[in-house]
């Protein structure tokens, strides 16, 4: 007889062990031919393999709690103790793998969305491990529209890796400093996905940006805080009389979600868009580095 399905808030019961959980989706995969699926499932899980292996990550290689592969990707849990090193050097490492195959491939190129959440999961070597809102929400991260529109906008030729890490992640790990990947590489971006009642606050990481991300202030990881100011302070010197923003930083909703260095004004009127300098916008919308006038007028805010 099947086990019965335990009713919430009756009794209480030990909170499962928390886990965290790293998830990836290939870009474009259902726009490949049909021959083609087999052999890219099979590829990416033995990429993320080389990468572990490449980034001493060893013990986590062989130790993935209840991996699934999706076809067009994979997930997996593995302890908690570990997100500092997955985050740094990890994702850096996967980046120079991705980049390495698809410089020298003749294939299609593997582009990655990356998601790293944890929380309470079951995992006790039975049907169902691994299954929880926990796993729910790292699915949702992956598929959200500020990690798909900044993969899609960025060159396919530089950049091969977006990951999106949950609030939560980011407060123990990157704002406890417990990983070597510094909060000014992360941007926070509202988490929705379409057609889903869904709607998270999260942190993007792109290891090696380009084009307009360049543009917008996401720094490479060979430069450093100390190298952005200095490039910068020739081109504030002009506008040092007016508002100077540094930092990340996003508008959740209506207005402009703005990052990098801005040294002129920003202003939002109506169904008119004003934007001045170099600003981007992330998640669905308009992706904008330099001026930007758009719409008619409207009441001003």
């Amino acid at each position: 007889m099947p086990a019965p399905v335990p009713v919430p808030y009756v009794a209480s019961r030990p909170l499962p062990p928390y886990r965290a959980l790293f998830a990836v989706d290939a870009k474009d995969f259902t726009g490949l031919p049909a021959v083609q699926h087999g052999p890219v499932s099979q590829l990416i899980p033995e990429l993320v393999d080389q990468a572990l292996e490449r980034a001493g990550l060893h013990e986590l290689r062989d130790s993935k709690r209840f991996p699934a592969n999706a076809g067009d990707g994979v997930v997996f849990g593995f302890e908690p103790t570990l997100l500092p090193s997955v985050l740094w050097p990890f994702l850096g490492v996967l980046d120079d793998v991705l980049g390495a195959y698809n410089q020298q491939s003749v294939g299609p190129r593997i582009r990655l969305r990356v998601s790293v959440h944890v929380g309470p999961l079951p995992d006790g070597d039975s049907p169902g491990d691994g299954n929880g809102t926990a796993r729910n929400d790292t699915h949702r991260l992956l598929d959200s529209r500020p990690v798909k529109a900044i993969l899609a906008a960025a060159s396919e030729q530089i950049t091969h890796l977006a990951a999106i890490i949950s609030q939560r992640v980011y407060e123990d790990v990157v704002l406890g400093g417990y990983t070597g990947l510094h909060p000014d590489r992360c941007v926070e971006v509202p988490a929705t996905v379409e057609g889903k009642v869904f709607a998270q606050r999260a942190w993007l990481y792109v290891p090696s940006p380009s084009g307009n991300l360049v543009q917008a202030g996401v720094r490479p990881r060979g430069e450093s805080a100390d190298q952005v100011e200095t490039a910068g302070q020739g081109r504030d010197a002009k506008a040092r009389h007016d508002t100077h923003y540094s930092g990340n930083s996003q508008s959740v909703g209506e207005g402009a979600a703005v990052m990098g260095n801005v040294g002129r004004d920003i202003t939002y009127t109506g169904g008119s868009t004003s934007y001045r300098g170099t600003n981007q916008h992330w998640g669905s919308g308009d992706n904008v580095a330099g001026d930007k006038q758009a719409g008619g007028a409207g009441d001003h805010r």
